[in-house]
């Protein structure tokens, strides 16, 4: 069952995480609800490792290698 993504415009932020524009939140909360349509189910914790990757804080080597770490994929 899809469940809305919990965003927060006034303090820029989706599920407590904060984002440094609204621009950043919209985009993001475009890209990850419309994989919510087909089951993703996001956590804070993924988020803040999107908002990282997006913001160039890591790169796309680290940032897989986090998932495969601590996600799996079904």
């Amino acid at each position: 069952m899809y469940n809305p993504l919990k965003t927060d415009r006034e303090n820029i932020s989706i599920m407590g995480v904060k984002f440094p524009d609204l621009v950043s939140l919209e985009a993001t909360t475009k890209a990850i609800g419309s994989n919510m349509h087909e089951g993703f189910e996001p956590s804070p914790a993924l988020i803040q490792l999107y908002l990282e990757w997006k913001q160039g804080r890591i790169n796309p080597a680290l940032f897989l290698g986090r998932l495969k770490q601590n996600y799996t994929v079904s």
